[in-house]
């Protein structure tokens, strides 16, 4: 901290303002057009990657009611919504703090982190249809990024998935 010739003004070289830090991110940075139609498409591209993550895992239908399948195609809402801020500033930041703090929630409702990583991946298979190839590789590398996210909570002891028993028992140290 150095201290200027005005009394009590105070300058931080590191930041541009000491009650501001670092600016605010940037929606323009990247394809704010993109973004766009991704809201616009929200509800049609949520229920496309329903249906791939279905696809992709039919035990997802066994596994969860009609009341927990609608709750996760509002959860592809908001995956695509997030998406759309990461496309629309060219930055994976929106979709992977997304994940950080919704692993968790994920898991007190009793959904899989793989489910999830299912979810996510039809969002990005959906959305090929609305975005050029320079926005796709932009929403690629956000996936990728929440993906590895997730993973990372996967690992965890307590993923609502099921265990191999052989396993369960060592861990629970019989």
């Amino acid at each position: 901290m150095v201290r200027s010739g005005a009394v009590g003004a105070v300058s931080f070289p590191i930041v541009s303002h000491p009650t501001l830090g670092a600016p605010p991110r940037s929606l323009q940075a990247g394809f704010p057009a993109a973004a766009d139609r991704l809201r616009a498409q929200r509800l049609t591209l949520a229920a496309r990657a329903l249906e791939i993550a279905v696809d992709a895992d039919p035990s997802i239908r066994r596994r969860y009611d009609d009341t927990r399948l609608r709750a996760l195609l509002a959860d592809a809402g908001v995956l695509v919504d997030r998406l759309a801020l990461c496309v629309a500033g060219d930055d994976a930041y929106f979709l992977t703090q997304f994940a950080d703090s919704s692993a968790t929630v994920f898991r007190r409702r009793k959904v899989a982190v793989m489910d999830v990583i299912h979810l996510l991946e039809g969002v990005r298979d959906a959305s090929r249809g609305v975005l050029n190839e320079a926005e796709m590789a932009t929403a690629d590398r956000c996936v990728d990024a929440a993906v590895k996210v997730y993973r990372r909570f996967h690992d965890i002891r307590g993923d609502a998935r099921e265990w191999n028993p052989i396993t369960s028992k060592l861990y629970k140290g019989i």
